[in-house]
């Protein structure tokens, strides 16, 4: 299990790497993980997606 200090340095990492497609990018390696059977490695993505998210801050319109 990754640490939530883990958590935010990955997601900043692809968020300085990527930029917003990295959200996309964690959804996405989440999905792969759902599908093969790997929940717990799942979980994390979902959480490096959600620290991406907050982030990137509320949506403007």
């Amino acid at each position: 299990m990754i640490s939530e200090m883990q958590i935010h340095t990955i997601a900043r990492q692809m968020m300085e790497k990527h930029g917003l497609s990295a959200i996309a990018q964690a959804a996405h390696n989440a999905l792969a993980c759902e599908s093969n059977g790997e929940a717990e490695e799942a979980r994390e993505w979902r959480h490096i997606e959600d620290a991406m998210k907050m982030m990137r801050g509320p949506h403007q319109s």
